[in-house]
């Protein structure tokens, strides 16, 4: 049997493949340098237009749901929940700090926890799609979207009291990664209203 920790590598080597910065790289331009100079769809939709951002969106959801869904079977591992889990949770860290690029320039790992909560809580997905959605149409505002996704999974994996670390993690992986975007759209709007 194949050791389960192979699958890890895997998924992270999956997670890197990075899917904007080789779209920008078709299109004539590095991603890094552009928009928000995030490598993720939301910074591809914004600078190369929704034709190019979709494929993206897709192919980096679908590096996260593909690990959990097919590495334990096809690596035969015992604790197959658990791995899952954990493939996801890799997929997700090869996006944020992608081998392919040095570790820089990831994205901030939305698309691809979107496809892990997918592969492993599907029922949770359309609530969760429900809030995006909701924060995204009142707020104009997509980390903030993202941000309250998150948290609705944690709040959900509380409630059921199912894969409640796993949920912890993404949270704490999407709050922080949209932190600084957070922060600065706080200060800007309280400079306003001063």
């Amino acid at each position: 049997m194949t050791h389960p920790a192979l699958g890890l590598a895997i998924a992270y080597l999956a997670g890197s493949i990075p899917a904007a910065f080789i779209a920008g790289r078709v299109a004539g331009v590095d991603l890094r340098n552009h928009g928000s100079g995030n490598l993720g769809a939301t910074n591809v939709t914004r600078v190369l237009g929704w034709k190019v951002g979709l494929p993206v969106y897709l192919f980096d959801t679908a590096k996260g749901a593909a690990p959990v869904l097919l590495l334990p079977a096809w690596l035969g591992v015992a604790d197959s929940r658990g791995w899952a889990l954990a493939y996801g949770v890799a997929a997700i860290a090869g996006h944020v700090r992608p081998i392919f690029l040095l570790g820089r320039g990831g994205g901030k790992g939305v698309a691809t926890a979107a496809g892990a909560i997918l592969g492993a809580q599907p029922f949770w997905a359309p609530v969760v799609l429900v809030v995006w959605v909701g924060v995204l149409a009142t707020s104009r505002w997509i980390a903030l979207a993202s941000v309250a996704a998150a948290l609705c999974v944690l709040g959900i994996a509380l409630v059921r009291g199912e894969d409640v670390l796993w949920a912890l993690g993404l949270a704490a992986v999407i709050v922080v990664r949209h932190r600084a975007n957070l922060m600065l759209r706080l200060a800007v709007r309280r400079a306003g209203e001063a």
